[in-house]
């Protein structure tokens, strides 16, 4: 079987320099994320005010909070698929697929259906000021509308990596990214016969663009004849086959329930945060901003790092497996370094991009990026660590290093030293999280027992029977 352009067989070549070429475009879908993110809040922040702009960041923490679930089971398909993939059996490529496909799918309507009656709910339960609730709810009800769309789109495009095609992902973003960009003031402000709608315009415009992408999309995946499409009899695949069910569910639950964590445990120390004023807030939160950048490479290492390891799993070429492990740890030190070193040297003017001119802000946020900025290198390395170890279906001991990390360490240095030290107590905690997951991460990949671990312990018949 002849591979389609863009897909790169894991199994082989120079390890290193595949991995660094895999990486990039999961990179530069990660940016143009965050870009259309930004870009988004410019338009309803310049056209429709503060309170629009409150409104979309209360909608949009729910949103983050639904795709960090989803992620563990776009994780978890993506490393099935990248098993099968390394040792060569199509037709449970296909299967897992199929399964996946099933599921995301309904996952997506159920979750569209029950987020347009609970929404009101939910921005309650959030304390969404009463200025920014109307915004709120309109935007935060056609964002539900997208639902079916996007977990489709989050599915396909895990899965695509999973069978070495980084590419295709990276230009289905780059038309999606442009179209949500472009239709945003059209639906915000009504241009030519489109009728002004306001907020509901931007969530309106990202739904579109998202509808538009992920036909596109399919229609390259079957055009093209990429491994992952279904034909004929194999689309009966779609059914849910518990085989297939079981290992998607029993790793994607405790992936997903990490990014949760992950997410609650800022949370609670954004509050503590809050104590410090209005000044310091303002000065993390603008930190926070530049961070997210210098946190790219590492999820978009491990997640090649994560592919190629379950690839060559697959393949069972475990001295590979050791050498992507290698390389991506490296990989991550020189991109993140190159950051953090950037956002340190030029922290002052970076930070006038959002704050003013004398503000106090702008020192207390230097002063927090030199205690912490260098952490996020230490943190890279847990990260792909972690990928790498959950590709062979070790997922709980990754849980559990994050739950002592992210929660005990953090909570007992932040809190526990907090009046004492007052707010380099939270930015410790931070550093202690990072040491401790980093030196954790690395001993359960040395020394435990993830290589004995199974992903998916069986093969389709067609592959048993050779």
């Amino acid at each position: 079987m002849t591979a389609p352009a863009h897909q790169r067989d894991l199994t082989v070549g120079p390890v290193a320099k595949t991995l660094f070429l895999f990486a990039l475009p999961s990179l530069g879908v990660n940016i143009l994320q965050s870009l259309n993110n930004s870009v988004n809040s410019i338009w309803i922040g310049q056209f429709l005010g503060e309170e629009a702009l409150a409104a979309s960041a209360n909608a949009g923490l729910i949103m983050f909070l639904m795709f960090s679930a989803l992620f563990g089971f776009s994780m978890a398909t993506t490393i099935l698929i990248g098993q099968n993939m390394g040792r060569r059996d199509v037709e449970s490529v296909r299967r897992v697929m199929g399964t996946a496909t099933g599921i995301f799918f309904v996952s997506g309507a159920v979750t569209a259906a029950l987020g347009w009656i609970f929404a009101p709910q939910m921005l309650r339960l959030m304390a969404t000021p009463e200025g920014a609730y109307p915004f709120a709810l309109a935007y935060l009800r056609v964002m539900f509308l997208s639902m079916p769309t996007s977990f489709v789109m989050i599915l396909i495009s895990s899965s695509l990596r999973g069978v070495g095609d980084s590419v295709t992902p990276f230009w289905n973003t780059v038309l999606n990214v442009g179209l949500d960009i472009v239709l945003n003031p059209v639906f915000i402000l009504g241009l030519g016969p489109i009728p002004a709608m306001g907020i509901a315009g931007s969530a309106l415009a990202t739904l579109i663009a998202s509808i538009i992408s992920l036909a596109l999309l399919i229609r390259k995946i079957y055009a093209k004849d990429l491994t992952i499409r279904l034909r004929g009899a194999e689309l009966k695949w779609v059914r849910p086959d518990p085989r297939f069910l079981k290992p998607i569910a029993r790793m994607g639950l405790p992936m997903g329930l990490s990014m949760i964590i992950m997410s609650g445990s800022a949370l609670v120390m954004i509050g503590l945060v809050n104590r410090e004023g209005v000044d310091t807030t303002a000065a993390f939160g603008v930190m926070n901003q530049l961070w997210s950048y210098v946190q790219m490479p590492a999820v978009a290492v491990g997640s090649a790092v994560s592919a190629m390891v379950a690839q060559n799993i697959g393949a069972n070429n475990w001295a590979r497996v050791d050498r992507a492990v290698w390389s991506g740890i490296v990989i991550n030190l020189v991109m993140s370094g190159i950051l953090v070193l950037l956002t340190t040297v030029f922290a002052a003017p970076l930070l006038g991009l959002f704050l003013p001119d004398g503000s106090p802000a702008i020192a207390i946020a230097i002063h927090i990026n030199h205690i912490i900025g260098w952490s996020f290198i230490l943190m890279g390395v847990s990260v792909v660590v972690t990928f790498a170890v959950r590709a062979n279906g070790a997922v709980l001991a990754p849980l559990l290093i994050l739950i002592f990390s992210a929660i005990v360490v953090r909570f007992f240095v932040g809190f526990g030293l907090h009046d004492r030290f007052g707010a380099d107590a939270i930015w410790a905690a931070f550093i202690a999280t990072s040491i401790a997951s980093g030196i954790l991460s690395i001993a359960y990949y040395l020394h435990g027992g993830w290589r004995k671990a199974k992903a998916m312990p069986f093969a389709s018949p067609a592959a048993a029977a050779e």
